[in-house]
C-alpha cells in the first residue's frame, strides 16, 4: 500500500515520538496525510484551535532556528501555548537528573514536552519518568521530525512515496539513521552513500534493512544512479569541531551539479535539513538552483510538526 490509497483513521497508537523505529508504516501515513490537510487549511485561512488550552514545554540544550520556529508557531496556530525552556536556564544545566525534571514538568499542568538535545537517552528517560507525551526535536541519533517534513515534501513533488529512490550523501549521522528507518518502512529505496569511516551505526542499519530496501555504499556512481531525491547534511554537526581528515574524506561526496547529473534523472530534487554550508557539503548552484526544495522542507517542518502535535496532544486521541 502507498500513501495515495491509505485511508486515515485520525489517530495513532504511540504516546510519544522518540524515534520512527516505534512507528508503523500506517502511523507515518497518518502524520503525513494530516500534515497535508492542516497545510491546506492553513493556506486557505481555515483556523484550527484543537489544542486550545494546551501547553507544550520546549526544552533546548541544542539551539535551533527551524525547530523552535515550527513548534512555537505551530502550537500557537493550533490555539495552544508554547513554553521555551533553554537547557542552560533549567536545573538540567546544574546536573539535575532528567528523571526529576520529567516528574516536575508532569506536575505543572504541562500537556507535552518537545526536547532538542544531544543524547537519545535523555529523550527516552523523559518519556519513562514523565506522564505526558514526549517529542524528539533532535538528538545525535535521530531526527524524526525533519524526516517527516522531508517525506511530506517528497509526496508533494512526486504524488507518491512507495517506489521512490532517496540517496543521502555524507556523514552517516542522525539524518541518515532516520531516512533509513522511515524510507524503508514506506517502501522506498534508500541509499546511504558515504566513506566507510563515516557509515551509519551498524545496529541501526541492520534494523532498517529488516524493514525494507536499504543500501550503504561508498560508490557514488551506483549510489545516486536513478535517484529521485538527493539529500545531504552538514559534515560537522553542532558541537563537533572541524576535522581536516573527516572533511577530506567527505568532500568527494559533496552534492554539486556534476553529482546531480549522475542521477540521470532530470526530475530529481535536492533536499537539505539546513543550516547549510555552501561550498562544503553542497555547492551554491545546487542548493540555490531549480532542483532544490530546501525552503519547501523548512516550511513543511511547521505542518508536519502541527500534525504530530495534534495526534499526540489532542483530547480526541
Amino acid at each position: 500500500m502507498d500513501i495515495t490509497n491509505y485511508v486515515p483513521k485520525g489517530k495513532i497508537q504511540n504516546k510519544h515520538l522518540l524515534t520512527l523505529k516505534d512507528y508503523s508504516r500506517d502511523e507515518i501515513y497518518e502524520i503525513l496525510l494530516l500534515a497535508e490537510k492542516v497545510k491546506k487549511e492553513y493556506k486557505s485561512g481555515i483556523k484550527n484551535t484543537a489544542l486550545s488550552g494546551k501547553t507544550l514545554a520546549m526544552i533546548f540544550t541544542k539551539s535551533s532556528t527551524r525547530t523552535r520556529l515550527s513548534f512555537e508557531t505551530g502550537m500557537r496556530q493550533l490555539g495552544g501555548y508554547p513554553m521555551f525552556l533553554n537547557g542552560s536556564d533549567l536545573q538540567l544545566g546544574r546536573n539535575e537528573p532528567i528523571s526529576d525534571t520529567a516528574k516536575v514538568i508532569s506536575r505543572m499542568g504541562i500537556d507535552g514536552i518537545m526536547i532538542r538535545t544531544y543524547k537519545q537517552s535523555d529523550v527516552e528517560e523523559l518519556s519513562v519518568f514523565g506522564s505526558v507525551p514526549v517529542i524528539n526535536g533532535l538528538t545525535d541519533l535521530y531526527h524524526p521530525c525533519q524526516v517527516l517534513a522531508d517525506l511530506l515534501t517528497a509526496y508533494e513533488n512526486f504524488g507518491r512515496l512507495k517506489g521512490l529512490t532517496l540517496a543521502y550523501l555524507g556523514d552517516g549521522n542522525n539524518m541518515a539513521h532516520s531516512y533509513m528507518i522511515a524510507c524503508a518502512k514506506l517502501g522506498m529505496d534508500v541509499r546511504i552513500v558515504c566513506p566507510k569511516e563515516y557509515s551509519p551505526l551498524p545496529e541501526i542499519t541492520e534494523y532498517a534493512k529488516s524493514q525494507g530496501k536499504v543500501t550503504v555504499t561508498e560508490d557514488i556512481e551506483s549510489g545516486v544512479l536513478g535517484a529521485d531525491i538527493i539529500c545531504t547534511d552538514v559534515f560537522f554537526s553542532m558541537g563537533q569541531e572541524k576535522d581536516e581528515k573527516k572533511e577530506r574524506l567527505l568532500m568527494p561526496y559533496q552534492v554539486n551539479s556534476e553529482l546531480m547529473k549522475k542521477t540521470k534523472n532530470p526530475a530529481a530534487i535536492f533536499m537539505h535539513c539546513l543550516p547549510a554550508h555552501r561550498g562544503e557539503e553542497v555547492s551554491a548552484d545546487v542548493i540555490d538552483g531549480a532542483q532544490s526544495r530546501v525552503f519547501d522542507e523548512a516550511e513543511n517542518r511547521l505542518h508536519a510538526q502541527k500534525a504530530v502535535l495534534l495526534l499526540l496532544l489532542s483530547d480526541k486521541k
